[in-house]
């Protein structure tokens, strides 16, 4: 059988930065992210992962307030930023946005490399009140063919549908990033890991793909969030973290994504991808998009 070489590999230090964006405090929250992405850099970080909306904060009391903390895409000051780190430190960034195109917001989050911008993403599934600001996503599921892989992304709560890890997967993503503000669940015993949690792993198990999720953390006006970012396997089993509940933290786990490209199947019959009954049901889910390599 033939070796596997270096050059067929795509090893790199994924690490996801868990924070305490402060709403209304833009300016504060740049040099906030700035700062811990330059940590991230210095322990080896190639691919960093922020929060949802981690430039603005996330709980606007008026559509007025989101506007006044929103921005274009790519050239208002947080990207610039963003880009400029991503180009000193040789990284690639996946982080949370305040979006702004012409009078309407998007939650998003972009996709920078060491060259620059490379893309965005709309949130699709808007949780709560978000759909006061926001409007719904309208860029799909994009995957972008980067240096260090193939990087999905989207955004907490497009997590709860598995269509979104099942596009990105059919698209040949590597890893998908999610910058996310996880909030507690009904229910939910104290103490008890976050749920979103519990989906990560399932969705990283049953697609075959490296999942890296940053959440933020803190109390924001009356509002928790419940951290516990987490970074899992091809397999699905968590490699880096969860982190805690309520403190910031960069949770770190050194990944070689062509162990996601290569699908290795579960035994001598069984590959999850491939396995897919397309004569039952639709292979792309009804999406106007072709098939990646997987």
């Amino acid at each position: 059988m033939p070796t596997t070489t270096k050059i067929d590999e795509a090893e790199v230090k994924v690490a996801c930065i868990q924070m305490e964006p402060k709403v209304g405090k833009k300016d504060e929250n740049i040099r906030h992210t700035t700062k811990l992405i330059e940590e991230a850099a210095e322990n080896g970080a190639g691919l960093v992962v922020l929060p949802e909306l981690c430039n603005s904060g996330y709980v606007f009391n008026t559509r007025e307030e989101a506007f006044d903390l929103s921005e274009e895409v790519p050239n208002g000051p947080t990207c610039e930023a963003w880009c400029k780190v991503a180009k000193e430190h040789n990284l690639h960034i996946v982080a949370g946005i305040n979006e702004r195109e012409g009078t309407v917001l998007y939650n998003s989050s972009v996709v920078i490399g060491p060259k620059g911008y490379i893309g965005t993403f709309r949130k699709v599934h808007l949780w709560n009140e978000e759909n006061l600001f926001f409007e719904p996503g309208n860029l799909g599921f994009p995957v972008y063919k980067t240096s260090i892989g193939r990087i999905g992304t989207f955004i907490c709560y497009d997590g709860w549908f598995p269509e979104s890890y099942r596009l990105c997967a059919l698209q040949g993503a590597d890893i998908i990033c999610i910058p996310t503000n996880w909030v507690p669940i009904p229910g939910q015993a104290e103490g008890r890991e976050a749920m979103a949690n519990i989906l990560v792993m399932a969705a990283s198990h049953s697609n075959s793909v490296f999942i890296a999720a940053a959440d933020r953390i803190g109390t924001e006006r009356s509002q928790p969030f419940v951290g516990q970012s987490l970074i899992t396997s091809y397999a699905g089993w968590p490699i880096g973290g969860p982190a805690s509940f309520d403190k910031e933290e960069i949770i770190y786990a050194d990944v070689n994504l062509a162990d996601a490209r290569r699908k290795r199947n579960w035994n001598e019959y069984n590959q999850v991808l491939r396995d897919r009954r397309s004569d039952v049901y639709d292979e792309m889910l009804g999406a106007e998009i072709k098939p990646g390599w997987y």
